[in-house]
């Protein structure tokens, strides 16, 4: 293996990295169409391995319905050490559906999710839904 071939991050090394939340990319599937790619503030509890997610909705949602909708999250940085990255793959679940409510709630104790202001409106106009997504796969890669 050469020196600049990626490897797996254990799931310390996973966890250390994703911490308690930052920002990253969030690719919700479209059919046949090219995936909708947006980039997100996430929150992560470690103890569930679970991924939380504050997006805004509203009239002109051109990401489309988000509830089970197929996803790819992918979050990175270089550090010291080289590039970091995690992909996680599932689907989005509406925290507030009345199974994952209470379980969302301590969940989010754990989490510190960064506000990212990029939309065209003052943040006090544009309405968030919280999604949380616990992942089917997910995977770690550290630069060597």
């Amino acid at each position: 293996m050469s020196a600049d071939s990626p490897v797996t991050m254990t799931d310390e090394e996973r966890d250390e990295f994703l911490d308690n939340g930052g920002t990253g990319v969030l690719s919700p599937s479209a059919g046949d169409d090219p995936p909708y790619s947006v980039p997100v503030s996430y929150g992560y509890d470690v103890s569930t391995s679970t991924f939380y997610f504050r997006l805004a909705v509203g009239v002109h949602r051109s990401k489309g319905e988000l509830e089970d909708r197929p996803v790819t999250f992918v979050t990175y940085h270089e550090t010291d050490e080289g590039w970091h990255s995690v992909v996680a793959n599932g689907r989005l679940e509406d925290v507030e559906r009345e199974r994952i409510e209470t379980e969302t709630l301590g969940g989010l104790e754990h989490v510190d999710m960064p506000l990212i202001d990029i939309f065209e409106r003052p943040l006090r106009e544009v309405s968030f839904e919280f999604y949380r997504l616990v992942p089917d796969e997910i995977t770690g890669r550290v630069e060597s």
